[in-house]
């Protein structure tokens, strides 16, 4: 490639990254905003709602998640990133504005489960379009920044809200600020994304030698369902994949869900301040998804998930820890457990269906990878709403880290299986094959 077409390619790449990045980040504006309006819903007598309605609510737009990532991310594989992305984005608009104007416990179930439906189109759109525009060496860094989206995004979104809700705003003006921001976002993201740099006259860069569809995973369309979802049923290492990720989506969605709830009837904070706190969660795992990233490059595809193993041993200590500091009203030991446990899970779940999808489907199959990891890992995020709520009005904040904490050694257990079963096909590819007499 020529220097100023490298350079005019470099520049298509950072664009496509931000709009990516920015977009993305944007979904979870309207996703955190049911998170931080909890105590004002609970508090509004005429939503008729009280926590355990908001679990339902929260577990059944997780299901709703998690059927819709396997659905959109073989659409996505067929139909390309750019039309998944935006078709969510600007869907989840809709809905958020809905949700505003709501009454009652049908409803709001209704229109949650539709927006956490369309949501569930944006990181396959992500991951379907990233597989185009950056090469596979670069996958861990890339997918790391790209995570920032819904870490930082999250938090930053968080923080607005809470500070907005500090200032006096209701939960309904919380809705309608959250879907005028991703509007703008979303419009800004359409005049930037191509699917792929053939269309601007680039090449398109190479995927990873390891990917399950061996040299065909270059190529942007499968032949057919089969050809699609095939190599995956088959893949040991896929399902340990998405085992992890089911332990990982659980402890992530019930943090995302109940910290502020949970900062308020344990230290006895206000909502405002709550939500404020609540997003130095997302705000630690950015850092620790950017650490995972460079050092998974830097170790190559085959050995990125080792590091899940001593990552989620810590996260299982700070959990325990976070019990602990809840029984004794500690409110700052609480928060440090909240960024231990960030730090130790966001960056390896950032992995999952980031860099570990991409380096699985390559551009022929990226979407549906990153879509049938996050729909096992909803699977098991689903159960953070529901029983995990119930859990906390029933047995208190202190079970549920230890249920949480149980979740993690499993996850760092699973972590340790994959990485002796990559270890014994690595021995027995690397094997010398015995002469014939």
């Amino acid at each position: 490639m020529a220097d100023s077409t490298a350079s005019r390619f470099a520049r298509w790449q950072l664009l496509t990254g931000a709009a990516l990045l920015f977009g993305y980040g944007g979904y979870y504006i309207c996703r955190s905003n049911l998170s931080v309006s909890v105590p004002a819903l609970v508090a509004d007598g005429a939503t008729g709602l009280d926590r355990g309605d908001i679990g339902l609510i929260s577990s059944a737009g997780i299901v709703a998640y998690a059927a819709g990532k396997a659905v959109t991310g073989v659409a996505g594989d067929f139909f390309g990133g750019r039309a998944l992305f935006l078709g969510g984005l600007f869907l989840s608009v809709v809905a958020t504005l809905g949700f505003s104007g709501s009454h009652g416990l049908p409803v709001f179930l209704a229109i949650w489960v539709f927006n956490r439906f369309v949501q569930s189109a944006g990181w396959g759109g992500v991951t379907k379009t990233a597989a185009h525009w950056f090469p596979a060496g670069r996958y861990g860094v890339v997918m790391s920044l790209l995570s920032l989206s819904y870490l930082f995004g999250d938090a930053a979104g968080r923080y607005l809200l809470g500070t907005l809700m500090s200032g006096g705003m209701g939960w309904r003006g919380i809705f309608v600020a959250s879907a005028l921001v991703l509007a703008v976002i979303g419009a800004c993201a359409a005049l930037v994304l191509r699917d792929s740099p053939r269309q601007l006259g680039f090449p398109e860069p190479d995927v990873s030698p390891s990917n399950i569809f061996g040299t065909d995973g270059a190529s942007s369309t499968p032949d057919s369902l089969r050809d699609l979802l095939g190599p995956y049923v088959q893949a040991p290492s896929f399902w340990l994949v998405c085992a992890m990720a089911f332990g990982m989506t659980l402890i992530r969605e019930a943090f995302n869900t109940w910290i502020p709830a949970y900062l308020v009837d344990a230290h006895h904070l206000t909502a405002g301040t709550a939500a404020e706190y609540s997003a130095l969660f997302p705000l630690l795992g950015g850092v620790s998804a950017l650490a995972v990233g460079f050092l998974t490059d830097r170790a190559g595809s085959g050995n990125r998930i080792t590091l899940v193993v001593p990552a989620m041993a810590g996260c299982a200590l700070s959990l325990v820890v976070l019990g602990l500091a809840t029984v004794r009203h500690d409110l700052w030991l609480s928060l440090a457990a909240i960024c231990g446990t960030a730090l130790f899970l966001l960056g390896p779940y950032t992995l999952l269906a980031g860099a570990v999808a991409m380096d699985m489907g390559g551009r022929k199959g990226s979407a549906t990878a990153a879509g049938l990891i996050d729909t096992a890992g909803y699977a098991g995020g689903a159960l953070s709403g529901l029983w995990l709520g119930r859990l906390a009005e029933t047995g208190g904040w202190p079970a549920v880290f230890s249920v949480m904490a149980l979740v993690s050694a499993g996850v760092a257990l699973v972590a340790l299986g994959y990485w002796l079963e990559h270890r014994r096909r690595t021995v027995w590819r690397l094997a010398p094959t015995p002469e014939l007499s």
